[in-house]
């Protein structure tokens, strides 16, 4: 009997692999479970072999060509012994069906399950959705006028040879998210890279700056973890009461304040500034935090230390400077390295509300939006009262910290700036 030769299930999320080299020919005898092929996948290289013992036939693949799960690569003649014992029945096996119509009283005749000659498979394919020998199926858009097609199949795959190319040249997959591949499940195929490549090469580039690839290369590792933001809309008037009291060299920005507040707050709970590694919490050895100053070409995040212990008029100075250092390139050692979690103020360039993304070693970064005046009833006066208001933010990493949490940690946030004279 005949027999099919199929690409199995190399994996539960491996939709197709190509085949990269063939240990038989037709006319060759086969035993059960001998590597006939090796395929190579997404994510790793590995033999297939074969259910039963029997003769190779035909085949009809080809080196090099990629093929879903469930595509016939050839067929083997085999025994009819040997495929049952290897669990195999063709569909023509199956008892006919009765000709006569039962009598209503009498009991239905047994019907014998008819097996599927896939079973070998981890999930049965539908023969009107198999492929016929040798078919690559293209991208097929859902949606026509779009700059980039829609690929029916979902997100593609890239070969572990493509990401080789990849890695010798410096993209990554990021960088190929505007390409659909042609391939087999949406797979970007070589030609494709190479296609892309050469459009490239037809549009006007400069080169990145330095600075800006190391922001590029922080996001993308950001952008691994689930992030999440919350916000809250806080009363600037009591900070900005207080700042005016202050000496000019005493004077804090909004950010400042802010800054002080999420120290408070996180010192009296470190956990939620904790970093998620294995099946543990790891939480901060110290209140280390970093504010964003915008630079050439990029931003850059000087780290202030142990702001849980430093009362707010000794950190205007020591801000400053940095803000400075910053801008000139020459921030001091100390001010470099990690930090436990981030401030930065989008309210400078009249943005009222955002979701900065943390950096990669935290899992914190605090928004500060725009202040604006707005009419808010006052239940003592029973009236409108002008009061200025705006938006903080909290971008979180979701597995380490819950709305619940991250609301709660927000509003200690706000109630702490709003008695700027504890900070």
């Amino acid at each position: 009997m005949r027999i099919p030769i199929l690409m199995p299930q190399l994996g539960e999320s491996i939709a197709e692999a190509t085949l990269m080299r063939l240990d038989v020919k037709p006319g060759d005898a086969v035993l059960g479970d001998q590597e006939i092929m090796e395929v190579e996948t997404q994510k790793a290289t590995m033999g297939v072999t074969i259910p039963c013992g029997g003769t190779v036939e035909e085949l009809v693949c080809v080196i090099g060509e990629s093929y879903p799960v469930g595509t016939v690569l050839g067929y083997l003649i085999v025994t009819e012994e040997e495929a049952i014992r290897a669990g195999i029945k063709p569909h023509d096996d199956a008892p006919p069906a009765p000709t006569e119509k039962p009598d209503a009283l009498s009991p239905a005749p047994a019907t014998a399950p008819v097996e599927d000659d896939l079973a070998g498979l981890h999930f049965k394919i539908d023969a009107a959705q198999s492929m016929s020998p040798g078919a690559s199926p293209g991208v097929q858009p859902t949606l026509t006028g779009l700059p980039v097609p829609v690929n029916a199949a979902g997100a593609h795959y890239i070969s572990p040879r493509l990401r080789a190319r990849m890695q010798e040249i410096g993209l990554n997959a990021a960088d190929l998210s505007a390409v659909a591949g042609s391939g087999a499940g949406g797979r970007v195929t070589v030609e494709d890279f190479e296609a892309f490549m050469a459009d490239l090469e037809q549009h006007r580039t400069t080169p990145a700056s330095p600075m800006r690839i190391a922001v590029a290369d922080s996001m993308r590792r950001s952008w691994t973890r689930p992030l999440a933001t919350v916000g809250i809309r806080v009363n600037l008037d009591p900070l900005l009461a207080h700042r005016k009291q202050q000496p000019p060299d005493l004077k804090a920005g909004p950010a400042l304040y802010a800054l002080r507040a999420l120290a408070i707050a996180l010192s009296e709970n470190t956990a939620v500034a904790g970093r998620l590694v294995g099946k543990r919490i790891v939480h901060p050895q110290a209140i280390d935090l970093g504010f964003a100053v915008e630079v050439e070409d990029g931003v850059l995040v000087p780290v202030i230390r142990n702001v849980e212990t430093k009362h707010l008029a000794l950190l205007v100075s020591l801000y400053n400077d940095l803000v400075q250092r910053a801008r000139s390139r020459k921030l001091p050692p100390d001010a470099r390295g990690p930090g436990i979690a981030t401030i930065t103020n989008f309210g400078t360039f009249g943005i009222l509300w955002a979701t900065p993304i943390p950096l990669p070693e935290q899992n914190l970064v605090l928004g500060l939006g725009a202040g604006q005046k707005a009419p808010i009833w006052d239940p003592v006066s029973h009236s409108f009262q002008p009061q200025t208001q705006a938006d903080l933010t909290l971008s979180f990493d979701h597995r380490v910290l819950d709305g619940g949490g991250a609301g709660r940690l927000l509003s200690r946030v706000a109630e702490l700036m709003s008695k700027p004279e504890t900070l």
